[in-house]
């Protein structure tokens, strides 16, 4: 293959979730073709993607027919099995690059590797034992959390340490798994960057946007984030660093904490994000686009917002009521099944740039 995919031109897809379903429905925009590859039947993305296969990231001969019949590989998710991308990228290049991925699937390596390029991060220890939760605590103190090194998302593999005496059942919550304990972060807000990189080096970055949760879920993005002009500027160049640094080709959400004493990254996301939603109707180039322009060895589009907005998830029951939802941008992502905790579809408020 080329650098440069052509029109008609088939990008493969792991994972068919929603962000797998958006980021087809971007593709076809411009004229790609989309492959998912996902294990469960009747998942978002499957709704309109060009073609599925529906197998498990163990099935080898569906992993090499897959791989061979795109162009170029890239996921919506990160805990993607190492030895399926081993056998994909046998036969056609991945992007991001796997050194992205590598990094994201395992909170430790996260994050000394944004300590060694000077970006900082929350205090930590990597767990493995109770005695090693019990001695972190007196250096790292508490409030903090106990995270699940791999895995985790929405709140899940995590529990949250209000006294040292809290060591043996929170680790016991984990169930053995290896962890990280966290530094709480007194932190006036949390934004959040959507950047983007070519594969000639060009970055393009959209405006930062805050983000408020609820039980651990994303509930609100709102576009423009309350920032100082130094902060947004720190907040993108330090994206844009990140970007450099893993030599990463594809959009990726970074998220941080705005403190009194600078950003804090909490984490990042190789892939496009919740928070980038708001991006499909304030931007004429949203982040599912960015994606594919990138991962396609297209020219980067531009990032500007042409409007205000503020986005929210629809979780579970919220999604009923759908129909009410005459004023704003409506994405639902074809979930069968509404469920608590689960999300479901999102809309996007839109208004002027004063």
């Amino acid at each position: 293959m080329t650098d440069h995919l052509k029109p008609g031109s088939t990008i493969g897809i792991l994972g068919g979730g929603q962000l797998g379903r958006m980021l087809s429905v971007a593709a076809a925009r411009l004229g790609l073709k989309t492959h998912i590859f996902e294990p469960s039947a009747d998942a978002p993305a499957s709704h309109v993607a060009y073609r599925v296969t529906t197998a498990n990231y163990d099935d080898t001969n569906a992993l090499v027919t897959f791989a061979r019949s795109v162009d170029v590989v890239t996921y919506e998710f990160e805990n993607i099995p190492t030895e399926a991308l081993d056998i994909i990228e046998s036969i056609c290049p991945i992007r991001p690059g796997r050194r992205a991925l590598a990094i994201s699937q395992d909170r430790i390596a996260e994050k000394a590797f944004l300590s060694q390029i000077d970006i900082k991060v929350a205090p930590y220890a990597q767990i493995d034992s109770v005695e090693n939760l019990q001695a972190a605590l007196t250096t790292i103190g508490a409030p903090s959390i106990l995270k699940t090194r791999r895995f985790g998302y929405d709140g899940k593999g995590q529990v949250r340490i209000t006294d040292a005496g809290d060591a043996e059942s929170a680790y016991a919550a984990l169930k053995g798994a290896p962890a990280v304990l966290e530094g709480f972060v007194n932190f006036e807000r949390e934004i959040s960057v959507i950047a983007a990189r070519g594969i000639d080096g060009a970055v393009v970055c959209y405006d930062p946007g805050e983000n408020v949760h609820k039980d651990g879920i994303l509930d609100t993005t709102t576009v423009p984030a309350t920032l100082a002009a130094g902060q947004h500027m720190d907040a993108v160049l330090m994206a844009g660093k990140i970007l450099n640094a893993l030599d990463y080709v594809g959009v990726m959400g970074v998220e941080l904490f705005v403190t009194p004493e600078g950003l804090i990254v909490n984490e990042i996301a190789p892939r496009v994000h919740n928070t980038g939603h708001w991006t499909q109707n304030a931007s004429v180039v949203d982040q599912f686009e960015q994606h594919i322009r990138a991962v396609a060895g297209w020219q980067l589009g531009d990032g500007q917002r042409h409007a205000n907005a503020v986005m929210t998830n629809l979780i579970g029951d919220d999604v009923l009521s759908y129909a009410d939802f005459t004023g704003a941008g409506l994405h639902l992502y074809g979930k069968a099944d509404v469920k608590p905790g689960r999300k479901m579809g999102h809309v996007n408020r839109i208004s002027p740039i004063e």
